[in-house]
This record gives structure tokens, sequence and C-alpha cells, in this order.
């Protein structure tokens, strides 16, 4: 532990996503617009009143974890893994008896095992209860993506996993950067990983009528943040992890240094389970917390990867939320962008892959686009970059994340 705050910056990214399970081939689709929602087909969903999800179809657990491990796993633990593994790659961070203890894991999940609770649940109901699998219990708890990788690598300093339904991935990236602002460690791995897009994820989902129903035959254009025709997400699956480390260890090892991870604000709305606050109130000083840890103005804010999720309610709030935080002057020159349209709503796992993607805006100096954006909402009258992507200077990008229960979250990246 330190007396006095360290810089913390990003050093690594891996990610698997509806658009691709590599950094470079899921951010090149973004930037083109191309969408990953399509029809479910792990599953009959013919008498489902959603048939659509952000499934994942490119990834190979194989790569990353041997067949025997990936048994006794959870799929959403695959792709924590698999994301992890390519960030630490990505970061060419060595880790060894000297460092082990200062390197820490916070991956968590909105929901985890969902699919090995349910096919076991099913077993138990065919079969009675020795037909429950022996690792049923450390396939679906949500800190086994955090527990696997510890193992993996050796790795001995903090091991936790957060969760705050969805914005758990943004939760868990701004508590880790905490740990080392205040140096208890020197790194952290960290982000969210999640996979629902089972029967039991879809059909609870529907019933709570949060999910996109009308366009079971069109699935590309179901996610629509901001158009007048939103109507519920699209549920997605994936993991994003970022690599974060204290900037003085980072020089000293000559890390490739992506960004700064210069602010965090959390709150809570304490306003309704499940609905946001009139206003976006909660949000809106989620927002402007994380521009005071920043120590930056609010017009210094050149993009904003917005929570998006096409529901009526939530982008509204967020709109409003977001002319609260920075005044409606600043607020209607700001380009925000959903990348959700193109990729749905990761739940546990959004905020670790949306803060890759706004990381990458600063790299590249580019915009991700808001996708079937036809016909805006009156009462959503901001710049929301619709589907085109938009080159332009970034040296400062916000990413949100807003989740049931009333949880905010807010990251703030910076060029070095």
């Amino acid at each position: 532990m330190t007396d006095s705050i360290r810089r913390v910056v990003v050093t690594g990214l891996g990610l698997v996503s509806p658009v691709g399970s590599l950094v470079e081939k899921a951010w090149n689709n973004i930037k083109d617009g191309v969408s990953g929602i399509r029809k479910i087909d792990s599953f009959d969903a013919s008498s489902f009143s959603v048939q659509i999800s952000g499934s994942i179809i490119d990834f190979n657990a194989d790569d990353y974890i041997s067949p025997k491990e990936q048994r006794k796993m959870d799929t959403f633990i695959h792709y924590g893994i698999g994301a992890s593994v390519m960030a630490i790659e990505d970061s060419g961070l060595e880790i060894n008896e000297s460092n082990a203890d200062k390197i820490g894991i916070s991956i968590g999940s909105g929901i985890g095992g969902l699919p090995y609770i349910e096919k076991n649940y099913g077993n138990f109901l065919q079969s009675g209860p020795r037909k429950i699998s022996p690792f049923f219990v450390p396939s679906s708890i949500i800190n086994m993506v955090s527990g696997n990788l510890s193992i993996k690598y050796g790795i001995t300093g903090p091991n936790m996993s957060l969760v705050s339904a969805c914005a758990t991935g943004t939760h868990s990236i701004g508590d880790a950067a905490r740990l080392i602002k205040h140096g208890y460690v020197d790194c952290m791995i960290a982000g969210g990983a999640e996979m629902a897009t089972c029967p039991l994820g879809i059909g609870g989902f529907a019933s709570a009528k949060a999910l996109c129903s009308t366009n079971n035959d069109d699935p590309e254009t179901a996610s629509k943040p901001w158009d007048i025709n939103r109507n519920g997400f699209v549920l997605g699956d994936g993991a994003g992890i970022l690599i974060l480390e204290d900037y003085e260890s980072a020089k000293k090892r000559d890390a490739k240094i992506y960004c700064e991870l210069a602010g965090f604000g959390m709150n809570s709305d304490a306003h309704h389970m499940t609905q946001p606050a009139a206003g976006g109130i909660g949000a809106s000083k989620c927002m402007q917390q994380a521009l005071s840890e920043a120590k930056l103005n609010k017009d210094d804010i050149d993009y904003i990867n917005a929570h998006g999720t096409s529901t009526p309610a939530g982008d509204k709030a967020e709109t409003d939320a977001i002319k609260n935080a920075l005044g409606l002057e600043i607020a209607k020159k700001t380009p925000i962008s959903s990348t959700k349209s193109m990729i749905g709503h990761l739940l546990g796992a959004a905020g670790g892959v949306e803060a890759v993607f706004s990381i990458l805006s600063i790299r590249d100096n580019i915009i991700p686009p808001t996708i079937n954006l036809n016909e805006k909402d009156p009462e959503c009258d901001l710049d929301y970059v619709p589907n085109n992507a938009r080159e332009t200077k970034i040296d400062v990008s916000m990413s949100n994340s807003f989740g049931f229960g009333g949880t905010n979250g807010t990251l703030i990246f910076k060029r070095m």
C-alpha cells in the first residue's frame, strides 16, 4: 500500500464477442457497422417469443483450455479465460514467482453458469440427484473465471469477482484500478464474461418484456438504440478483459500502453429494481464522479460509448443523464454511440467489451456507429453517430454501464 495515488494504464486487451473472438476482427466489424445478431441455433427456439441473440460463432475453447478442463467449466468460463489469455499475450506481461503476488484478477459475471445450471437441473428432474455433475458447483459459480485463471498462471494476488448485473464489467475494471492506484498490486486482469443465451436466459428476459420480440425474421435490425421504433434489447454473449498496470511498472518493462484509465464513478439510483430513475439522475452523478476523479472538464470528453440498450425507458434516461452531467450545450456537441446496436447486450460482460471498444476508439481516432438508427426518437435528441463510423480526434472516451438494481458505472480513458 502507498500513500501516493498511482496512475493506471491499459497494456492489454482481450475480447470474445458476437462480431468476432479476436480483438482486431471484432473492432474492424464494429467500425464497419456489421451486426452480430442472428437467429438462435443452439436450441429450438421456435416456441419462444424471442428467437434471436448475439451468440458466439467463432470461438474455439481448445485454443485456450484443454478438452479435459473444458468439461469442468460452463461456457462463460471458457469465454472469460480465452479473453484473458488474449489480453495477457497482448500485454507481453510475464508472470512468474517474482511478481505473482503483485498481480490480481477481478473478472465478474452478471449471472454466471446459467446453461450449466439449466442442464443439471434437467438431469435432476429426469433421473434424480445421482445425475447431477460433480462439477456442477465449480462450473457454475461466478468467481471461477478468476479462480481458474489464477491457477493457470500461478497468480497469487487478489482473486475476486464482482456481481452488479449489467454494470459488472465496468465495476470490475474500476475497482481493479483502485487496487493499483493505492499500491496493493502492480497489475490487475479485469473485466467480465457472460453466456446467458440459453432457453432459461432467453425465456426469463422475454417474460420480463425486456427483449425485442418483433424482429425474429430480421435479426440484424433488432437492436436500434434511440430509434423511435426500439422496443427492447437483444441478449448477447462474450467477454471483455483489460490488463491494467501501474504506469511506472509498465514503463519500466517497456510495455505497449494503449491509454490511461483516468476516472471511475459508481453509485446507485435507489429507485427501482429494473427501471432507471426519471431524468437519469443517478447515472448523471456517476458520470460526474468519473470526471472529477479524472480531473477533466465536461468539454474534454470526445466520445461516449453509451449503455444504449435499445429499451424505451433506458435510452431516454441515459440521454437525460448525459445532458445533466455535461450540460445541454456540451451534450449536444459530444458524439455518442451504442455498440450494442451490433452485438446486443452482454450483461455482465458488456462493460468489459465496451471498454475495449472505447480504448480502440482513442487508438484509431474513430467513433463506431449506432446502426439501425433510422428515425431518431424526438426525446433522444443528441448526436448518436447514426449508421456510419466517424473519423475524428479522440483523446478522451467515456464508457457507461447501468444495471438492474439501479447500479451505475462509468469509466474514462485518456490518451497518454
